[in-house]
């Protein structure tokens, strides 16, 4: 742990970046940290003027690329575009994402598949995009933007838990096939902070009065919570990107702890306690 902590000091020049969803919360707070110690990002929205500030404030050090990482022609054109303009990529960051607040049962179809696309398949069509770029230049890291959700699932968040869980095993998976190459993979995994993922950039189910108790046990939990600003999220992130063995995952806040560690019991105890049963197929 000790040397973790020596190598996240560690700062090797400047960096390039390439963000997705860098219009709000994580991915514009992660882009300005960038900036602001001299690296260079190419951060992407689906709305342009969404990135004006950027653009406006670091000049040339910005590439603000229109992008929907649904559109996977459109995401290998937005990293040929980077790769282009700034010669190669140091940072990836796969945060494009947004919450589907929904029972199960309350989900349409359409809500389902919108939801695996962005979360889900916008993170493999930028992952597979920069695998080539990374490859050849020997090194890299990829930061693919998962949640608490993407460990555990959690009433109303059947849908959201289903796309971070599909991104963790990806995400694990291509950790190892690059293990010999040089890039890296991180699995970012915050707990709540104060980010629009649960304001305006959610999707709602049409509520089922039978959960309503649901509902409002979940309520209840967040209101007793005061999340922080996504802004205490940066010098974690660069102190990631700075260290020269980064881990497979990273909880960013103090919430995941518990949470993780109840669950990682549970889920033990449940497999041994049936341990007798499922050694029968032996």
């Amino acid at each position: 742990m000790l040397a973790g902590r020596g190598a996240a000091g560690h700062r090797q020049g400047m960096k390039t970046w390439f963000i997705t969803g860098a219009s709000r919360g994580f991915g514009h707070v992660w882009a300005r940290a960038a900036l602001d110690r001299g690296d260079r990002v190419a951060a992407t929205a689906r709305n342009p003027r969404d990135l004006q500030d950027l653009s406006d404030g670091y000049g040339d050090r910005v590439l603000p690329l229109t992008l929907d990482v649904t559109d996977r022609p459109a995401v290998f054109a937005a990293v040929a575009s980077a790769v282009a303009a700034f010669g190669g990529l140091d940072v990836v960051v796969n945060n494009a994402g947004y919450g589907l607040f929904g029972m199960v049962e309350e989900v349409t179809e359409e809500q389902a598949r919108a939801q695996m696309e962005t979360n889900f398949f916008g993170a493999l069509w930028v992952t597979q995009a920069v695998l080539p770029v990374l490859r050849g230049q020997g090194r890299g890291h990829i930061l693919q933007v998962s949640s608490i959700g993407g460990i555990g699932a959690f009433p109303t968040l059947g849908l959201y838990n289903a796309s971070k869980w599909a991104l963790e095993g990806l995400s694990e998976a291509v950790a190892a096939e690059l293990a010999p190459l040089g890039p890296k993979v991180t699995i970012v995994e915050p707990g709540p902070f104060g980010t629009d993922w649960s304001g305006g950039s959610a999707v709602h189910g049409e509520p089922i009065a039978a959960y309503e108790p649901v509902r409002e046990a979940r309520r209840a939990g967040a209101a007793a919570r005061t999340p922080a600003g996504p802004e205490v999220t940066a010098k974690v992130i660069l102190q990631l990107v700075d260290a020269e063995e980064p881990p497979l995952r990273l909880f960013v806040g103090p919430y995941p702890y518990a949470v993780a560690e109840k669950l990682y019991r549970d889920r033990l105890a449940t497999w041994n306690d049936w341990r007798w049963l499922a050694e029968q197929a032996g």
